[in-house]
């Protein structure tokens, strides 16, 4: 386990450990920054696609000018 990985588990483990309450309190803290709230949108779309085919950007260019 590398350093960054143990931090975020101690991180968790933390978060784990507060109340429902003080979770929901903790979201709504990182939801209501703007850069966090958009950095955690992108991290759902990236997680939501990694089932997705890989295509090169030659390939998506091609594609898109069909359009």
């Amino acid at each position: 386990m590398t350093a960054i990985q143990a931090t975020a588990e101690v991180f968790l483990t933390a978060f784990r450990a507060l109340t429902r309450k003080e979770r929901e309190a903790f979201l709504e803290k990182l939801i209501e920054d703007e850069k966090m709230a958009e950095d955690l949108r992108d991290l759902l779309v990236v997680e939501s696609r990694k089932a997705e085919p890989v295509i090169t950007l030659d390939e998506y260019l091609v594609k898109r000018q069909k359009r």
